[in-house]
């Protein structure tokens, strides 16, 4: 087991004896209790009340945060023509087409996200079998027409695409220490709002089950389900 400090021994037991919080009050809980000497990222894991298991209880989306989630990712993007200028112009980090394939064929991977216009899927599916989930598609939008759009989003750090694992649970950075705690409790409300927009119709019973907001280095914090889902429901 990792030993820890006295702040984050103190402020977890605290957390314990306190239970879950409004969403605002267990985030403020969060960024008092940090003390790493980095902008340390606040994430949420919410589980949820489905089977992935099951195609038809699959959750995967895309949303935008409000205020971003404080990291800035390298966009790789398939295009052609009028296209591949916009997302230049965009901020696009890399464009290409047959080129980007084959570099990606022969080891590329200096990217985070795969963005594509449909015109040139077909030659994008040669990729397949080396990139799996990071292939561009079209539940995620990264497979559109709006490249520009799309491109600014990601750079922004606005976008973020959610997938539930194999629990049943969706991991999800929300920003940073440093944003404000109001900040962070919009961008947590702007991601409960997208789950609850994708609740599959094959999910029965309770679809929030269980949500916790922490950060890099500091203990874990329940959130009222009840309260989270009022707020995102505004």
């Amino acid at each position: 087991m990792p030993e820890h400090g006295k702040r984050y021994n103190e402020a977890a037991q605290k957390i314990a004896n306190e239970g879950a919080r409004g969403p605002e009050e267990a985030i403020q809980a969060i960024k008092d209790a940090a003390s790493a000497k980095f902008d340390e990222t606040i994430e949420v894991a919410i589980r949820l009340g489905v089977d992935p298991r099951h195609g038809d209880q699959m959750v995967r989306g895309t949303t935008t945060l409000p205020h971003g989630t404080g990291k800035v990712k390298k966009v790789a993007v398939f295009a052609k023509g009028e296209k591949a200028q916009e997302a230049a112009d965009a901020g696009a980090d890399t464009v290409g087409a047959e080129d980007l394939v084959t570099q990606i064929q022969n080891g590329w991977r200096d990217f985070d996200i795969l963005v594509a216009t449909p015109d040139v899927m077909s030659m994008v599916g040669k990729l397949g079998r080396l990139l799996g989930p990071k292939m561009p598609n079209p539940k995620a939008g990264t497979v559109t027409m709006d490249v520009e759009r799309v491109v600014k989003d990601i750079k922004s750090a606005a976008r973020v695409e959610f997938r539930v694992d194999k629990a049943g649970i969706i991991h999800m950075p929300i920003g940073k220490v440093s944003f404000t705690a109001e900040q962070l409790t919009e961008n947590l409300a702007a991601l409960i709002s997208a789950l609850l927009k994708a609740r599959p119709a094959a999910a029965k019973g309770r679809y929030l089950k269980k949500i916790v907001v922490s950060s890099t280095m500091g203990p874990g914090v329940g959130v009222d389900v009840q309260k989270a889902q009022a707020l995102a429901e505004r």
